[in-house]
């Protein structure tokens, strides 16, 4: 998000130039620089011991398609206690470790996903009412259960990351055209 306003005294902001930087906004009433923000996530791909995948659908995904765990970060905690916490909120479950699996710009929403691939002993999902629907699901049929690949789905990179650590045979995974990734999206608005 890009300030046009003073966050804290509403004067409209101008442009200054910060060092190497460039031209920030700026509020020449609280004397202070305005960088862009945007929201940090957490992207979990859980798994058990017997190498299948939580999987779950919320209100935002195309009809029958899943993700793995998502959520927004909050002030103060660490990207690991966030992907704990909402495998915790969202399945039920208690990660027994989390190996953080890098850094996604998800630009369709401006967003910072940190991917993690987290364990957790394979048990029954208990849905926060955000879950319309999970299941677990057995690795060599995830892509089919999720949407096709496209370029910044963070969630298929960590997927590939999870199959080449458990060294399993990698299954195939479909792609989505420029034009199913637009009407997607479209549809999301």
């Amino acid at each position: 998000m890009r300030f046009r306003y003073c966050p804290e005294c509403g004067t409209k902001l101008v442009p200054r130039v910060a060092g190497d930087d460039g031209e920030v906004p700026y509020c020449a009433n609280c004397d202070k620089l305005w960088f862009d923000s945007f929201s940090d996530c957490v992207l979990v791909l859980v798994c058990n011991e017997q190498d299948e995948v939580a999987l779950s659908s919320q209100w935002y995904l195309p009809d029958g398609m899943t993700s793995f765990t998502t959520g927004f970060m909050k002030p103060g905690e660490t990207a690991e206690e966030a992907a704990a916490r909402e495998v915790k909120e969202e399945l039920g479950l208690d990660l027994q470790s989390v190996e953080y699996a890098g850094t996604y710009w998800f630009d369709y929403n401006s967003q910072l996903m940190h991917g993690f691939i987290g364990v957790a002993e394979k048990a029954p999902l208990v849905l926060s009412s955000e879950i319309q629907f999970a299941r677990w699901v057995p690795a060599a049929e995830v892509p089919s259960a999720m949407l096709p690949d496209f370029p910044g789905n963070a969630a298929m990179t960590v997927f590939r990351q999870f199959i080449e650590t458990r060294e399993l045979p990698m299954p195939e995974i479909p792609r989505m055209s420029k034009e199913q990734l637009e009407m997607m999206l479209q549809s999301m608005e």
